[in-house]
């Protein structure tokens, strides 16, 4: 015999109140020198935040809890221009060996009650709160400890990791971790498809051009 209606109900309410309480955290790797533009990118505007402060903005409106923004180069001028936003700052004193480093230093100041990160670069202006939300949603339907995002054949941030690999993406040195993570556990990624227009990575002036015409238009 099968649970009374109100029975139903309750467990699906409990079930929803757990996974209300399951926290993830938004780790926002922002310590790069720039050395294609010229000028800390970091600090450029589209749609009048600076590059740093729409990537922190957006994991806080996503519910990413806490938000760690890891810094390097001008770590100053940089959490001075995240003032007022409810996040957390760490300085990465090895960022100029890779971003595998600030990675490091981002999984390491994720608190223990949390279940799970997502990963987001601070120079990716196009994504926003409701890609993450999609990744969170992912993340709780389907209970992969993986979900990555996909812009046609491109795999890029962000990208969610559950506790469970986090010393996985721990220690060294040089780029592309988070990739070999997701790539040695390809049959547990669950996939976040997005256009491939909504990929952009600003290393150029032209990249920052472009992101600011296509800023606005959702995926």
């Amino acid at each position: 015999m099968g649970a009374r209606p109100e029975r139903r109900w309750a467990l699906t309410l409990s079930r929803a109140a757990a996974e209300a309480r399951v926290k993830v955290a938004g780790i926002v790797l922002a310590a790069g020198r720039s050395t294609r533009m010229r000028v800390n990118k970091l600090l450029l505007r589209v749609e009048g935040d600076t590059l740093v402060r729409r990537a922190a903005r957006v994991a806080l409106e996503a519910g990413l809890e806490p938000v760690v923004v890891v810094l390097g180069h001008d770590a100053d001028l940089v959490a001075r221009d995240l003032e007022g936003l409810p996040c957390a700052s760490v300085v990465n004193p090895r960022h100029a060996l890779g971003l595998a480093t600030s990675l490091d230093a981002g999984i390491a100041a994720v608190p223990a009650d949390a279940a799970a990160a997502v990963v987001l670069l601070a120079d990716m202006p196009l994504v926003t709160a409701p890609m993450i939300r999609t990744l969170l949603d992912r993340h709780r339907d389907t209970g992969a400890a993986l979900v990555a995002s996909r812009y046609g054949a491109v795999v890029a941030p962000p990208a969610l990791y559950a506790r469970a690999v986090f010393g996985e993406l721990r220690g060294g040195e040089g780029e592309g971790r988070g990739r070999e993570v997701l790539a040695r556990h390809a049959s547990e990624v669950a996939w976040a498809d997005w256009p491939a227009e909504a990929l952009a990575d600003v290393d150029e002036a032209a990249d920052l051009e472009q992101a600011r015409r296509r800023a606005g238009t959702p995926p």
